[in-house]
């Protein structure tokens, strides 16, 4: 049985709205259209496409950050679309995102240490005890879980104090990724974590993820719009374009033996690793 699945899921917004009154034409748009796919237990499957194509929908779908039009999700067997209240609560903690954007993704009034503890406290893991004046054993196991977090992500506890502003680009995906990680998460979507990374950075945070799916054992969706990228990280790849999963396979196979005319554009419009 597959870790994720993902039977037929749609997701149909309509078109903003006209400034001057009223609906643009067309109606709606079919960000993402009949799509099923399984992600298997310790794989990354990427997602690979061009900008529009519906690669992030698809992954906050999964995650029911958003909710969907139709269709099914199923984690560890599990009906996903059912769970509501406690029960949707306590599958947050096995399904974490890794957001785009490092300098938008953190808050810039919440100091390091905060930012990172933040689901701890939320979620209760804190020597039992969610409220958000802590004893001082639940504090000093909050700092000591928090501080192990950054050390899995190359920075040290010099970071604890500071605010997302006094780190670079780099850094702050570091703290995002720590954010992620904190609950013990099975399942991450990661949503294009390089894409706002200089070249030499964004190589760095791509090991690192690797790094840290043998050391915690996880499952990522890996969404990107450079296949050498997704190549690189992915045991499979799964090709989007317009809303619609156009190819899917292994990925020394998408990237050697494309079926696809989308996958071959791709390939040929973007430089290969060396």
């Amino acid at each position: 049985m597959a870790l994720i699945e993902v039977r037929n899921l749609t997701k149909i917004f309509p078109h903003a709205a006209s400034p001057f009154g009223g609906k643009t034409r067309g109606g709606e748009v079919r960000a993402v259209d009949d799509v099923s796919l399984d992600i298997h237990s310790g794989e990354t499957l990427g997602l690979v496409g061009e900008s529009g194509s519906g690669k992030s929908t698809l992954g906050r779908l999964i995650l029911r950050l958003i909710e969907p039009t139709s269709g099914a999700i199923r984690y560890h067997g599990r009906d996903l679309l059912a769970a509501s209240g406690g029960g949707l609560r306590r599958l947050r903690r096995d399904l974490q995102i890794i957001f785009q954007d490092p300098f938008a993704s953190l808050d810039p009034r919440f100091r390091v240490q905060d930012i990172i503890a933040e689901p701890l406290i939320i979620h209760g893991d804190t020597c039992g005890d969610s409220r958000p004046w802590l004893s001082g054993r639940a504090k000093l196991d909050l700092r000591t879980r928090v501080a192990g977090l950054l050390r899995a992500v190359g920075l040290d506890e010099s970071a604890l104090h500071r605010y997302p502003h006094e780190f670079s680009g780099g850094q702050r995906q570091r703290i995002g990724i720590a954010r992620a990680l904190a609950l013990r998460p099975k399942f991450i979507v990661c949503d294009e974590p390089v894409s706002a990374l200089d070249v030499s950075v964004g190589a760095q945070i791509v090991n690192l993820l690797a790094q840290l799916q043998r050391d915690f054992g996880l499952t990522y969706l890996f969404i990107s719009h450079s296949m050498p990228v997704v190549r690189y990280l992915s045991s499979r790849i799964a090709v989007m374009y317009r809303g619609k999963i156009v190819e899917v396979g292994d990925a020394t196979q998408i990237t050697e033996r494309p079926q696809h005319s989308y996958t071959r554009s791709l390939l040929e419009a973007t430089p290969q690793l060396a």
